[in-house]
């Protein structure tokens, strides 16, 4: 059953739907089914937690053993046949044989990479629902509301609530791509495909100093508008902008920041000697690299714990600076999956434990008492077998810390019992 109900305006509309409440069998039987989701969830939580701990402590033997055999180079201008094969550090201005072009809009750039992203402005839907009990029946209002807004990816009216009035183009003229440079380096050394995915700090172009290409397309601040009026555009209206990563020649026509690095080189130009302008005014992207040397080319270094040392950064860091930001990205994604596995496990636990709600859910009283009984179980259960899996994990790498968290992997249980005592006596 559906009931429509328009709030005096095309763009937002509110829809009242409504079912017979379910019966007991029914939802007895929609709790086995998220039995068996929960079930999977748990299993999933000790493989996430058991693996992850062997990756954190691979990777961080791996990194030690990095720092141990890594040779900083004394120059990036020469090659020295007596780092080949070995694990090498360097620093410097990225470099690239052609510019990137796109022809298409009259732009071009000398960058590791130019992205270009077009937007178009279409109808988008927002919902807000909520559900109540109402003669019986559970019903479910949905408010609808349409907005128009600039969008990377088209957005499907087809799948709207109501598409009359807000209908969507089912593609773009324009499409987004990044384009790449076949040959990027830091003084003679190459870097590998790994190395060049690592360089995505992207920055907008700035387009002030570009004409207008063609004649349906007009330039508005670093935006090109394929619209008859980009003040006022219509659904289906299109507006590109570019962005580059690894600037590698000095281009004026770089955005805020750029103007503002050149302007501060003309002001000091005369009173500063080359040396240090080059070296602070440079607009070329600077990196360091820590990797494997192979001729003239930088590749990923395989290190006996079986990881895979292939790491850049911007600026210029020296070896300590790198392998302390390797250590604290580590730690940081091991304590985010360390999270993820105790989540599914205490997702995993209350579905497998939701039937004893459903079996109780008559009795209001005894129902939220229920429902808070099986949330602490969940909690204390979940934070117990984490433990536990994750000391497991510990056994083989360091055994005395892996004791020390089984240990604590009781205290929960044992806060818990401790709990239920005074209970039982009052």
């Amino acid at each position: 059953f559906q009931q429509f109900s328009d709030t005096g305006s095309r763009k937002e509309h509110v829809k009242i739907t409504s079912e017979p409440k379910p019966g007991f069998l029914e939802r007895l039987s929609e709790t086995s089914g998220g039995m068996l989701i929960g079930l999977a969830a748990f299993l999933l939580a000790f493989y996430l937690l058991f693996t992850n701990e062997g990756r954190a402590l691979r990777t961080a033997k791996s990194l030690d053993e990095g720092l141990s055999l890594v040779v900083p180079l004394d120059s990036i201008h020469s090659i020295s046949q007596q780092n080949e094969g070995r694990l090498v550090h360097l620093a410097g201005a990225l470099s690239t044989s052609k510019p990137l072009f796109d022809p298409s809009y009259g732009l071009s750039i000398q960058a590791v990479k130019l992205k270009r992203n077009v937007e178009m402005y279409q109808w988008v839907e927002y919902e807000d629902s909520k559900e109540y009990e109402e003669n019986g029946e559970i019903k479910k209002e949905t408010k609808y509301s349409y907005n128009t807004e600039w969008k990377s990816e088209v957005v499907n009216s087809r799948n709207f609530d109501r598409e009359i009035g807000h209908k969507n183009p089912s593609a773009m003229a324009v499409e987004s791509f990044t384009a790449v440079s076949p040959n990027v380096q830091v003084g003679s050394f190459v870097l590998s495909r790994g190395l060049v995915d690592k360089i995505d700090d992207f920055k907008q172009l700035s387009l002030s100093h570009l004409e207008d290409p063609h004649a349906d397309v007009t330039r508005g601040g670093d935006y090109f508008y394929h619209s008859d009026n980009p003040r006022r555009p219509e659904v289906g209206d299109l507006r590109v902008s570019f962005f580059y990563a690894g600037l590698s020649g000095d281009d004026p026509y770089l955005g805020t920041a750029a103007r503002v690095s050149l302007q501060l080189f003309l002001y000091f130009a005369s009173s500063v000697p080359n040396s240090v302008t080059s070296k602070y005014f440079s607009l070329s992207s600077k990196v360091t690299v820590i990797a494997r040397q192979r001729g003239d080319q930088l590749v990923p270094y395989h290190t006996k714990s079986g990881d895979v040392l292939e790491i850049l950064y911007p600026g210029d860091l020296s070896v300590e600076e790198v392998f302390q930001k390797e250590h604290e990205s580590n730690t940081v994604k091991t304590w985010a999956l360390r999270g993820a596995g105790w989540l599914s496990m205490f997702v995993g636990i209350s579905l497998m434990t939701r039937i004893f709600y459903t079996l109780v859910d008559w009795f209001p009283v005894v129902r939220d008492l229920v429902n808070i009984g099986l949330k602490a179980f969940a909690l204390c259960v979940a934070s117990s077998l984490s433990l536990l899996t994750i000391s497991v994990g510990w056994l083989f790498y360091r055994p005395l810390w892996a004791l020390l968290l089984a240990l604590l992997s009781i205290v929960p249980i044992v806060v818990a019992r401790s709990r239920v005592q005074p209970k039982k006596q009052q």
